[in-house]
């Protein structure tokens, strides 16, 4: 598929995408966008935490207690010390080799490359040469890297399960990962909402209707 086939197909789907949006009332809902962060260790944290794991129950227990137990962890270079001091367990509150492993190693590349602050990462995820290098670490693929971008306030979509979920709704078949990231931007455009409003409202839409459908086969 050339670029421009895949932009025209990109839009078609934006359309069927933000119809069925406005069918189930994105207009008139109250958007709570997710949270964005002046401090690394939670940036960093929620970003290799949130692949695989529920939100609510496990993930966003342990970044609210990361900043109120670490207020401090602003910078990577205090990163660094903290997982020298104290390993990166105790500040995950994570025990499995794999999360703490890539935390670390996200740790040592923005070291690598001197990023500092939140506002640094938030400028560096801009450079398409830098998303490629980031995703050199083991287990940070475009979704981790979109997420991160989100937590650090850029206005963009992470496609993950719920964003799929919600195009297989609008009956869009394509599920490549650029494809569908295109396709939701473009939809969060044609209902002029923001970017970040509309991955927000995919989310607790998606959560929602599963909920409702776990209740009903109990039922």
């Amino acid at each position: 598929m050339d670029t421009q086939s895949s932009s025209e197909n990109a839009l078609y789907a934006a359309r069927c995408i933000a119809d069925l949006a406005v069918n189930e009332g994105v207009l008139d809902a109250e958007i709570a966008c997710r949270p964005t962060y002046d401090h690394m260790g939670a940036v960093l944290a929620d970003s290799v935490l949130q692949a695989g794991l529920n939100y609510s129950t496990v993930v966003k227990p342990r970044v609210h207690s990361i900043l109120q137990s670490f207020p401090h962890a602003r910078t990577v270079n205090v990163l660094v010390e903290i997982i020298a001091l104290e390993g990166s367990g105790k500040f995950l509150q994570w025990a499995h080799h794999e999360k703490t492993a890539r935390f670390e190693a996200l740790v040592e590349f923005l070291v690598s490359v001197q990023i500092h602050d939140t506002i640094e990462l938030r400028n560096a995820l801009s450079e398409d040469t830098f998303k490629e290098d980031i995703r050199g670490i083991h287990g940070v693929g475009p979704k981790t890297v979109d997420y991160m971008a989100c937590l650090v306030g850029a206005d963009c979509i992470a496609v993950d399960r719920h964003i799929r979920g919600f195009a297989s709704c609008a009956g869009i078949e394509h599920d490549e990962y650029d494809y569908l990231k295109d396709a939701f931007c473009f939809a969060a455009d044609l209902l002029d909402i923001s970017r970040r409003e509309f991955d927000a409202w995919v989310w607790n839409y998606q959560s929602e209707r599963s909920r409702n459908q776990l209740v009903f086969n109990f039922i």
